[in-house]
């Protein structure tokens, strides 16, 4: 994960590519939330969760589950404490204080929710004694739950300017126009930079209290500056909202039927693995993860999902936004490492949701693989897993009413 800050190219961690990209078959998506959903943004300064990291002094930059840094620096992780100057602390769901920059959504999120108790959905055997069958790719495929090292987060300062761009024509209502902060020496997914050599590119920014999130992102020349930047759909979270809570169509999430950044319409960047969560053992969000089309069900959604992508499977198939849950009975000691145990853990607690449709791989950012191999989690097969009550399954009917 590059994490990029103010209005230099100044790293605020390190960064490694890694070529397991999960091959998205389908992108553009709209809607989260979830029935379990609830509560109110939090409220409050912009420390969060109190700081586990290191701390820095003049200027330097801290990087794990908060941490401290002095003179102005950039905090990212579960909120954290300034000495020196507070400038970009990233707060824990709170509303942050001017100059502040947030990473989390309001922590009433469904995305936070432990749902390692929560009801079996009725269909739950039935979908994953098929998958089970059926395995998690078809020959030529994956076969084995993996882990995509291919997103990039970039966190940009107040002072970081905000560039128009040319959104795909029929983007409207589904998708949003604001202009999108770029952050110079700035990356999206699968790149170097900011030019789309092909595929998703997905482009993601924290800036203040919003999180951007734009799908198929370029900028011919690379660069923060110059070039033509053009997107498919631009989704701009406010992390101040609780966009979840239990609601009826079409009042839900964005709005039932919108698209968005993702096929499924839920938020990317919350849903990451980062190397700091996996370095500290210690991983409080839920994951999304991508499974080829033909094992998801065509034409409707669960909630938290609010859209999907090219689904082809039938009844006995996956609907978009299901949420997974590993058996409270599996091994963890059987993984190979801590790392792996940790996410095992996550996943008991919190699940993963399905997000899009492509190779079968839980999302993560580049510098994650720092902290675990792509072929960790390979011994998961999906009759480890239940799914969590899902609620209605939604028809999709194209016919968005943005919520405002």
């Amino acid at each position: 994960m590059l994490l990029l800050c103010a209005s230099s190219p100044v790293a605020c961690g390190t960064s490694s590519s890694d070529g397991n990209g999960a091959g998205e078959e389908s992108s553009g998506g709209s809607g989260t939330g979830g029935s379990l959903g609830g509560g109110a943004p939090g409220s409050g300064g912009a420390t969060g969760n109190g700081g586990k990291g290191g701390a820095i002094g003049n200027g330097g930059n801290t990087l794990g589950n908060g941490g401290a840094i002095g003179n102005g620096g950039t905090t990212l992780g579960n909120g954290g404490s300034a000495s020196g100057g507070a400038a970009n602390t990233a707060g824990a769901g709170s509303g942050g204080a001017p100059g502040t920059t947030q990473t989390r959504l309001a922590s009433g999120a469904v995305f936070y929710q432990d749902i390692s108790r929560a009801n079996v959905d009725s269909e739950s055997k039935t979908l994953l004694d098929a998958l089970q069958t059926r395995g998690w790719g078809d020959a030529g495929k994956r076969q084995a739950l993996g882990i995509d090292f291919s997103f990039e987060i970039n966190v940009a300062d107040p002072s970081v300017p905000r560039r128009t761009f040319t959104q795909d024509s029929g983007a409207l209502p589904d998708c949003d126009t604001a202009p999108v902060p770029l952050v110079p020496g700035g990356k999206t997914e699968g790149s170097d930079n900011y030019a789309c050599s092909g595929g998703d590119c997905h482009l993601i920014v924290f800036q203040g209290t919003e999180l951007y999130e734009l799908y198929q992102a370029d900028v011919t020349s690379g660069v923060a500056a110059g070039g033509n930047f053009t997107g498919s759909c631009l989704v701009v979270w406010d992390l101040t909202r609780d966009y979840w809570k239990p609601q009826a169509p079409p009042t839900f999430s964005r709005g039932d039927g919108c698209n968005g950044a993702d096929a499924g319409d839920m938020p990317i960047a919350p849903l990451l693995l980062t190397a700091e969560e996996l370095q500290a053992k210690d991983v409080k969000h839920a994951l999304r993860f991508t499974i080829s089309n033909n094992r998801i069900r065509s034409g409707v959604y669960v909630h938290p999902a609010t859209h999907i992508g090219g689904p082809s499977g039938g009844s006995d198939t996956l609907p978009y936004g299901a949420r997974l849950r590993l058996r409270a009975d599996y091994d963890l000691a059987s993984l190979p490492n801590d790392a792996a145990r940790a996410v095992a853990k996550a996943l008991q607690t919190y699940g993963m949701f399905l997000a899009d449709g492509g190779n079968i791989f839980v999302s993560a950012t580049t510098s994650a693989s720092d902290a675990i191999g792509g072929s960790a989690l390979g011994a998961l097969m999906p009759k480890d897993f239940e799914m969590i009550d899902g609620g209605s399954r939604i028809p999709l009917t194209y016919d968005c009413v943005r919520n405002p």
